[in-house]
């Protein structure tokens, strides 16, 4: 029997993170009146009022200016977690700079422990939004008088579907967790199998799909930002890639089930979970019209919001969001932050692996190598920036290590971020910026259906192929190792990697430069992140890893 978040609901628990599931807490306005200043009835008296304060307000979360919060954007969260912690990218140790106590050669090395308090910050964050998700359905529900049964069904399934991604979240970062709703009841605490947590993220945004707006939630407009069908036709696409992660238990034993035995129900079908991949791409296509955008480049412009690719998007606008986007100044060396009117941090770097994989020092560097990285020699407005000795700034992809401390390149090795446009009128450094963050592309959604279709003994060359031809290379052989490697060409930047190593099995080995750890890595137990030891101490009934 599949059963609906809502019906575990009703065997549910107390709160996980206390701060973050103190209901009064949770919501705010995005009008002019926050509901802090005005009654509980007076903020939910309309539709329209309902719709501002119990679902638009979720859209807040998405981006975040706190340390581990947002999808994207902020430092030591989901992009963190799935970025530094690969094969693709490395903050190293530059002497005195970006030590931090070893956390970033702690993600690089897969050295974190429950004791983190990054992790916990992380796990609070997406409780928060689970949390605020109750709270909204129980207020919509509370004053569903004020709806007609059209708008009653829309809201809902739009709160339905926005907590359904935050446990996608849960899932792929934490693996087996609870389920939580306002506290009532005084009823136990369950910490439910990550199979169990996978397959109710994936029932409920089935179910919220017929209900959820049409439009393009990248572009201005009614849909702007927000969880359209678009949106969770992509997440039911990347869920369904990974069934064979998320449905698997033991994540330690050397053992998974195989997607060709996986099913779901897609459209009346029984469907493996490669076929399940390979059906909701293609809804992107023929249903909501998604296709590549000539340019590559384009998709992460000043102002990208007429991508014809972009899927869902974080809204920027330095007049209007708070929202912060710290990568670009992260990487950047502080020459060239200054060269540019800005400071930067020069932290974040391509690994040797990463500028290898592009062909870098060869005949023949992929043509993405240029919009990817600064490299080389660095100019602005078409002079050369130069140090405070006067020599110019070279980047030195090759000669990046984990730690560079005494190193002749300590402060200049390595390809830096250079994805999104530099917006010139940006404030704060180049953090409030008009460049909307994108989360999920097309291209990804191409090379998922690749995938799957290899997966599955069938020819994936034509998606795959699609994407190369769109960045100016040639054709290869749609394999699965090829494939991989194309995620990583195409998706730089974009914090998917650490589910792609984990899904070909790449995470736990040794990779560029990272050596993995003693034996007990090879179990896997370092696919999923560790229950927070602060959350161990709130809620005793949960049970910590294997492993950890």
């Amino acid at each position: 029997m599949r059963h609906t978040l809502s019906y575990y609901y009703k065997r549910l628990i107390r709160p996980l993170c206390l701060s973050a599931l103190s209901i009064p807490l949770l919501t705010a306005c995005l009008d002019e009146s926050p509901r802090d200043r005005i009654s509980g009835d007076e903020a939910y008296a309309t539709a329209n009022a309902l719709y501002i304060n119990a679902v638009s307000t979720l859209y807040n979360h998405f981006g975040a200016t706190k340390e581990s919060e947002g999808l994207q954007g902020t430092y030591r969260g989901i992009y963190d977690y799935n970025t530094l912690t690969t094969d693709e990218a490395i903050i190293p140790v530059r002497g005195g700079d970006w030590y931090d106590g070893g956390y970033w050669t702690a993600l690089y090395q897969h050295t974190w422990t429950p004791s983190d308090a990054s992790i916990y910050r992380l796990w609070c964050y997406l409780y928060k939004v689970v949390g605020l998700c109750d709270a909204s359905l129980e207020a919509i529900d509370t004053h569903r008088h004020v709806l007609t049964d059209a708008q009653y069904d829309a809201y809902r399934a739009e709160v339905r579907a926005i907590r359904a991604m935050f446990y996608y979240q849960l899932c792929d970062l934490f693996g087996s967790v609870p389920l939580t709703a306002n506290a009532r009841g005084g009823k136990q605490m369950v910490q439910y199998t990550r199979s169990e947590i996978y397959r109710l993220a994936f029932d409920e945004l089935q179910a919220a799909l017929p209900y959820l707006p049409a439009g393009r939630s990248n572009q201005e407009g009614a849909a702007y930002g927000r969880m359209t069908r678009g949106v969770a036709y992509f997440l039911l696409a990347r869920l369904a890639l990974n069934a064979e992660v998320y449905s698997d238990d033991d994540w330690t034993d050397g053992r998974r089930p195989d997607g060709k035995s996986i099913y779901f129900t897609v459209g009346g079908q029984k469907l493996n979970a490669w076929q399940t991949t390979v059906a909701y791409c293609d809804s992107l296509t023929l249903r909501e019209g998604y296709m590549l955008s000539d340019d590559y480049a384009a998709n992460f412009k000043v102002h990208n919001e007429e991508s014809v690719e972009n899927i869902l998007t974080i809204p920027m606008d330095k007049m209007v969001y708070t929202n912060q986007y710290l990568y670009l100044f992260r990487s950047r060396h502080y020459a060239h932050g200054s060269a540019l009117g800005m400071d930067s941090e020069n932290g974040t770097s391509a690994t040797r692996s990463t500028v290898q994989a592009y062909g870098y020092g060869t005949p023949s560097v992929d043509k993405r190598y240029a919009v990817n990285f600064f490299s080389d020699t660095i100019r602005v407005d078409g002079s050369i920036v130069r140090l405070d000795d006067g020599t110019p700034l070279i980047y030195r992809p090759l000669e990046v290590k984990p730690n560079l401390t005494g190193d002749p390149y300590e402060k200049t090795a390595g390809a830096r971020m250079a994805k999104y446009e530099i917006d010139r009128t940006a404030h704060a450094d180049g953090k409030l910026s008009d460049n909307d963050i994108v989360i999920f592309r097309y291209a990804d959604a191409l090379l998922m259906k690749a995938e799957a279709l290899v997966r599955q003994g069938l020819d994936g060359s034509a998606p795959f192929n699609a994407v190369r031809r769109r960045a100016g290379m040639p054709d290869k052989s749609a394999t699965l190792d090829n494939i991989l490697t194309e995620r990583l060409l195409e998706l730089m930047w974009e914090g998917c990697r650490r589910p792609d190593l984990i899904r070909f099995g790449r995470f736990t080995t040794s990779y560029d430069q990272r050596t993995a750890l003693p034996e007990e890595e090879t179990t896997g137990y370092t696919t999923v992140f560790p229950i927070p030891a602060d959350a161990l101490k709130l809620s005793p009934e949960l049970k910590q890893h294997k492993g950890y």
